[in-house]
């Protein structure tokens, strides 16, 4: 061979690679621009409450009942469509969902009493529950071990940062242009319809389909991989590894923490304690003081998966325990601030959010981590099954304890007892 034709294939497989990981990042960014928009179709449901209260005349605990549909229904769905993502392709399953969710979201809207609004919204937890998993198994097709980490963050960030959009959109519906609670189902849902149809266009399966290698060329995934399973096969395989079990439970305090806060910091600071707020001269208002929370979820979404590749060696549940015993510490200080010292709880909101959702990265790399990229749908559609259990079983509760004690500040308090559980449950998968 002549250096000249040496030099052209040391070229040409320098274009090759440059194409593969501009066509990876086109994936990656088309998954997040999807997920972007998800939240849209199940976090707005707090904003919602004081509305609903009014015209139904329901207590907090009936609502965290309908809250638990939902949740409830999204842990079913989880376990069924991850799988569905591993055996149709996440790009169908995850563009299917949002165009359903969408819809169903427009049906709960025209809900004329709980019983239509709670099996409604409990089907939209089936539909929403098409996204997460599917886009997973996308991302592990691109992405090697090395990279999930911070790939997964990236996504998480993303899911975060949807949590914001959701937020935001729920305060300009009902506080800035002052239209009723079935809005918030109709209006922002539109932006989860634009990005099931550009993931659907814009983004491929897997590398394969545009003519690239696998990235996944370590001898343990060659080896456990080469052929196709069954999704029996699949199931077995995932369930018969303890430390999958251990991360559920993990996960199940961590998430039923994290919906705690996302469902009812905005009934705290809008018709609870922290409404006192507003008579302090602060110039923040009380709805906007919430934006805090979901802010701090997408940065300390964004930062853990990186911690976990960088400086722990993959060592995921390092990351998780760390995260989840400073989410204690906050939820605690944050129980014991007044309501009305607003900027200080601003900042702890902040804090609070950032280490609850934070570990959401580590435990979603952690999925091929422990069962190869050819399981990741399966592996993470059963580890968020255990998350929407435990957070559907929250609600409820933290309605009826709210009921109860006739104050809203209590949930911080219930959020720490989860966010210590995970954090010691996570110190057991020690992989």
């Amino acid at each position: 061979m002549t250096s000249s034709s040496s030099i052209a294939m040391i070229a040409a497989l320098s274009d090759k690679r440059q194409s593969f990981l501009r066509a990876r990042r086109k994936v990656l960014l088309a998954t997040m621009f999807c997920y972007l928009f998800f939240y849209t179709g199940r976090q707005t449901f707090g904003f919602a409450i004081p509305g609903i209260q009014a015209e139904f005349g329901v207590s907090k605990e009936t609502l965290g009942w309908v809250s638990a549909a939902l949740l409830w229904c999204y842990a079913i769905g989880q376990a069924i469509n991850g799988n569905l993502g591993d055996k149709l392709g996440g790009r169908t399953v995850m563009s299917a969902g949002a165009i359903l969710s969408c819809a169903t979201n427009w049906a709960v809207s025209f809900s004329t009493g709980l019983l239509s609004l709670g099996f409604l919204w409990g089907l939209n937890g089936y539909f929403q529950a098409m996204g997460w998993a599917p886009g997973s198994r996308v991302l592990s097709n691109w992405f090697g071990p090395g990279d999930r980490g911070k790939v997964f963050g990236c996504y998480v960030f993303a899911a975060g940062m949807a949590s914001v959009l959701s937020f935001v959109t729920s305060i300009l519906v009902v506080h800035i242009f002052e239209m009723e609670w079935r809005w918030i189902f109709r209006i922002p849902v539109l932006l989860m319809l634009l990005g099931g149809l550009t993931f659907f266009f814009v983004a491929r399966e897997r590398p394969e389909d545009l003519g690239f290698g696998s990235p996944h060329a370590s001898e343990r995934e060659a080896v456990s991989e080469t052929s196709e399973e069954s999704s029996m096969q699949r199931y077995r395989a995932v369930l018969s590894n303890w430390r999958i079990w251990m991360g559920g439970l993990a996960i199940g305090f961590q998430n039923a923490a994290r919906y705690g806060l996302l469902v009812w910091v905005p009934v705290h600071f809008i018709g609870g304690d922290g409404a006192a707020a507003a008579g302090t001269g602060s110039l923040i208002a009380p709805e906007w003081t919430t934006i805090a929370l979901p802010v701090g979820m997408a940065i300390g979404a964004a930062t853990n998966g990186y911690i976990s590749d960088r400086y722990f060696a993959t060592r995921r549940y390092v990351a998780i325990v760390l995260y989840m015993t400073l989410a204690t510490a906050m939820a605690l200080l944050m129980y014991g601030i007044p309501a009305a010292s607003v900027h200080l709880g601003l900042a702890v909101l902040f804090l609070c959010g950032f280490f609850v959702y934070g570990p959401q990265a580590s435990f979603w790399a952690l999925c091929p981590d422990l069962v190869g990229h050819r399981r990741a749908g399966t592996a993470v559609g059963v580890m968020n099954f255990f998350a929407y259990l435990f957070a559907g079983l929250g609600e409820p509760l933290i309605g009826k304890v709210m009921d109860s004690s006739g104050t809203t500040s209590v949930i911080f308090l219930l959020v720490a007892m989860a966010s210590g559980a995970s954090a010691v449950t996570a110190s057991f998968i020690r992989r």
